[in-house]
């Protein structure tokens, strides 16, 4: 079995922190990392239309906050991201793993 790792880019607007609400949103992006999202029980042959299909799973933006995938790729079941080694290196233990999506019930809940 595979899974479809989404790797996404964080942004989120200082400009906002002090907006009001009037006018228009003052714009001062800083990047905060971002997440490798899991998608789980794939079919490898169709990874690149699961990409698409999930992608807004994973996407936000607004006048505060964005995320946005950078890049995809195809991994084992049993893939971890750095920051769940790190995790488990340090504290011998996963306390916090990354976002995981199940495809399968993506496609069962449209189904019903």
């Amino acid at each position: 079995m595979a899974i479809l790792v989404i790797s996404t880019q964080v942004m989120e607007n200082y400009g906002a922190h002090g907006w009001d609400g009037e006018g228009e949103c003052p714009q001062y992006w800083k990047a905060k990392g971002g997440h490798e999202y899991k998608v789980l029980n794939i079919d490898v042959n169709r990874a690149k239309e699961i990409f698409e299909q999930v992608r807004c799973k994973v996407e936000e933006d607004n006048d505060f906050y964005q995320e946005y995938a950078i890049d995809w790729f195809i991994e084992s079941d049993d893939w971890m991201s750095w920051f769940e080694k790190s995790q488990l290196d340090y504290e011998g233990e996963v306390r916090y793993p990354e976002p995981t999506i199940d495809w399968q019930k993506e496609v069962d809940s449209v189904a019903e």
